[in-house]
């Protein structure tokens, strides 16, 4: 059976009784979230929890990456075209797509090959389980070019230390550290990571549902009752607001997206790195 081809393309879902495997589909660009994928995944996760025959849902990325964060290209043109008063698409929102993750009735397994940075590391985090290729790498690399996370699952999964070492300092860590560091709770074969998710996706679907459902909301509510919801819609808080409007501006960072709009996307990733490389190499 052919997959369903959910936000232009962007999202392929197909239906695996017991259950659903959703694929985020644009490898051209390593699965770069933009609103189109986001779209998509909604829809994928909404037709997962209406359908009684799916009992689990597979998360994983066409081609070498699982996904390599927010589509900077698509940012960038948004942020162009407000400046020059130009009426801006409807902007779809990460958080209210990642908590269809946290709210699914049923588990979510990422099935994680190559980059899984930015809104991507965010992505994994928040699914129920996550298996990671021998090869991935796992990261928070926003903070290089001057933005702060989507979606705040990271202190949850990690605690303070590795929180901090994750998003301050912007380095990418190997599947074996983010085991480690609880991002991942497995790490197995590049060329059996989907094969390990879909046999722990079975075995989930062979037990009483009713059980799985109970046990998957109670744990998300003792971290609910620890503030996590609050957390994660920081961008509303009257103090998150105000240390926004009161922060420097980022001269750094807004340079290094004007290499991104004026010279493309190969110019704009040697410009972010230059010094972050030469700083790890000192």
């Amino acid at each position: 059976m052919k997959p369903l081809e959910l936000g232009d393309g962007t999202v392929l879902y197909e239906p695996v009784e017991p259950f659903a495997r959703i694929t985020l589909n644009r490898p051209d660009v390593l699965n770069a979230v933009n609103n189109a994928l986001l779209r998509g995944l909604g829809e994928a996760l909404d037709r997962a929890e209406a359908r009684d025959n799916v009992r689990a849902v597979v998360l994983t990325g066409a081609g070498r990456a699982f996904c390599a964060g927010g589509d900077l290209v698509e940012i960038t043109q948004r942020a162009q075209a407000a400046r020059e008063g130009q009426p801006l698409p409807e902007s779809v929102d990460a958080l209210t797509v990642f908590l269809k993750i946290w709210d699914l009735s049923k588990p979510v397994i990422a099935a994680v090959r190559g980059y899984a940075v930015g809104q991507g590391c965010e992505l994994a985090g928040i699914c129920d389980i996550t298996i990671a290729a021998e090869d991935a790498k796992f990261g928070e690399i926003q903070v290089r070019h001057g933005f702060g996370p989507v979606v705040l699952i990271a202190p949850y999964l990690l605690g303070l230390k590795r929180t901090k070492e994750l998003m301050l300092s912007g380095e990418t860590f190997t599947a074996q550290e983010a085991q480690s560091m609880g991002l991942v709770n497995r790490v197995v074969p590049a060329d059996k990571v989907l094969e390990e998710a879909e046999a722990l996706a079975k075995k989930i679907a062979a037990l009483p549902r009713a059980a799985v459902l109970q046990d998957k909301r109670l744990i998300n509510r003792s971290f609910e009752l620890r503030g996590l919801l609050a957390a994660l819609n920081h961008a509303k808080d009257p103090a998150y607001a105000d240390l926004s409007s009161s922060a420097p501006r980022d001269e750094e960072g807004q340079a290094r997206l004007r290499v991104l709009r004026e010279q493309g996307w190969t110019a704009f990733l040697h410009e972010r790195d230059a010094a972050y490389r030469k700083e790890e190499k000192s």
